[in-house]
């Protein structure tokens, strides 16, 4: 058993723990909330979203987070960009990284973005050229790659194949999504073998959901296998309007607490995350879904 000495938390929070939710959001606190993130230590922030504001109203205000940052050195502020137009607006934003995101499963990927899986991914490659021509690095996302609301279980080789598919396009990472929390840590494992034969182990991140409560486990079974970059959101923040029941990704002040037993690094100060978990989920009068932020608050 071989743990990486440390891993790189992506903080989706800004981006994903905040997009679903009906009652607009100042940018200023979405601003207090990303720079908090940054003086704790987190080092890489997707911030925003740049998709069309009829279809994720709390995103609306996407131009005036990212030309509004307080940057830090050292930390990458990145953007969601599914799309032309939305590279190109945030772009005029001044967006360093973007992000995209493609689906293992038919039914969910028509259902989310209205075009099948070779469609959508036909769709990134003037995205990923327009992107490179910019000096703009791109991560590209899989979802529901430990099983579908619509389908059930998919196929490791299914999410092997578009995983393979974005990175020979260009992406310099791909983040690997248990979208509906489903998975368990063996098939976890057997979903990475998979992937890991096509691309890798350096250029993929695991992104689980807490669904069905193992996203912790899964995390700790593919960091077994060498994964060393994973996406978490501060307080649990978010979840799937796709998927009924799903709860929000695994809070990062739980992966912190974790990484930290097992004594590999994050840079990360657990204290400092924890308070910003209690600020951000009382701004929008969320609960603190995260078990260590509630614990550590309660001494």
């Amino acid at each position: 058993m071989t743990f990486p000495k440390s891993v790189r938390l992506v903080e989706v929070g800004p981006r994903d723990g905040l997009q679903n939710e009906p009652e607009p959001i100042a940018t200023a606190t979405k601003l207090e909330l990303i720079d908090r993130l940054a003086a704790a230590g987190v080092r890489y922030i997707e911030a925003t979203s740049f998709v069309s504001p009829r279809w994720v109203p709390q995103m609306a205000d996407h131009c005036e987070v990212m030309q509004n940052l307080s940057r830090r050195d050292g930390v990458t502020y990145a953007a969601l960009a599914p799309n032309l137009r939305g590279l190109q607006a945030a772009l005029t934003c001044g967006v360093e990284e973007i992000a995209l995101f493609a689906a293992a499963s038919e039914t969910f990927s028509q259902k989310n973005i209205n075009c099948s899986v070779a469609e959508s991914l036909e769709r990134f490659t003037p995205v990923l050229k327009r992107a490179q021509s910019a000096g703009v690095r791109v991560r590209g996302y899989v979802s529901c790659v430990l099983g579908c609301p619509y389908e059930g279980e998919i196929a490791p080789a299914k999410v092997a194949e578009v995983s393979k598919a974005l990175h020979d396009m260009g992406c310099y990472e791909v983040s690997l999504g248990d979208t509906i929390g489903t998975g368990t840590p063996l098939k976890a494992k057997r979903m990475l073998e998979a992937v890991a034969r096509e691309i890798p182990m350096d250029k993929l991140a695991a992104h689980f959901h807490d669904t069905y409560g193992q996203a912790l486990a899964n995390l700790y079974a593919v960091l077994e296998e060498g994964i060393a970059v994973v996406d978490s959101s501060v307080a649990g923040l978010g979840g799937c309007p796709y998927a009924k029941g799903a709860s929000g990704n695994v809070a990062s002040e739980d992966v912190v607490y974790m990484l930290n037993g097992l004594g590999i690094e994050t840079g990360i100060d657990l204290e400092a995350l924890a308070e910003t978990g209690t600020w951000i989920t009382r701004a929008i009068g969320r609960p603190n879904r995260s078990k260590v932020g509630v614990a550590l608050n309660s001494r």
